[in-house]
């Protein structure tokens, strides 16, 4: 019989025993969830304390930190024509020369866009031509300049040519609208004698067509 009550008694014991150990690992369960939602409420915090940028703590109420100031416009070197005014090419890019509108560049070699004979645009079809720019398909005629510009090779290459920015030049016969740049597109690519260093200007800013308009209107 005291061999039966101690064989019962076993399981009661080890009963309470595993209770006692049960309540013990759930204690140490709480408190380790515990720990763990305050650290994870403290790395939030952190995280959150170093979104804002030192110096600009966010405005109460506010659910994100300010926007930084835009940076500042930077004035354009050209000014687009009012809509409706004509804008012209300056051949040569000289202003003071015939102005050119809508040109189909067929008469002798063709419209001359360089100062020193180099570059033509010649049998041109334009597709616009309005006041903000001019897009038109041709020929353009380009010296090599091999060995010099003088005994060069001239190239006829197909071009896709736009004109934008336009510029306001005064003078005595009036005012007047240029082109100032020219972009170029080859279909067929550039031969291999106008490729890499001996390329054209692409976009190509016509310099004195600008310093004509920054010296001649000054309102």
């Amino acid at each position: 019989m005291l061999t039966t009550k101690s064989r019962r008694s076993r399981p009661v014991a080890a009963g309470a025993v595993f209770s006692r150990t049960g309540l013990a690992w759930a204690g140490l369960t709480c408190a380790a969830l515990l720990v763990t939602a305050c650290s994870s409420v403290a790395g939030s915090v952190t995280a959150s304390a170093a979104s804002t940028p030192a110096g600009s703590a966010t405005p109460a109420g506010s659910p994100t930190a300010p926007a930084s100031p835009a940076a500042p416009s930077v004035t354009p070197s050209v000014t687009a024509s009012p809509s409706g005014t004509s804008v012209f090419l300056a051949p040569s890019q000289d202003t003071s020369l015939t102005p050119l509108y809508e040109p189909a560049c067929t008469a002798n070699f063709g419209c001359p866009l360089s100062g020193d004979s180099t570059a033509f645009l010649a049998k041109m079809k334009w597709s616009s031509w309005s006041a903000a720019q001019a897009v038109g398909t041709g020929t353009y005629k380009l010296n090599d300049c091999n060995p010099n510009c003088a005994g060069g090779e001239v190239f006829d290459v197909a071009t896709v040519v736009t004109f934008s920015q336009p510029v306001k030049v005064c003078s005595a016969s009036g005012t007047r609208w240029f082109w100032s740049r020219a972009s170029f597109r080859f279909p067929n690519g550039l031969p291999s004698p106008l490729q890499g260093d001996g390329g054209p200007q692409n976009p190509w800013t016509f310099t004195d067509v600008v310093t004509a308009a920054q010296q001649s209107c000054h309102s």
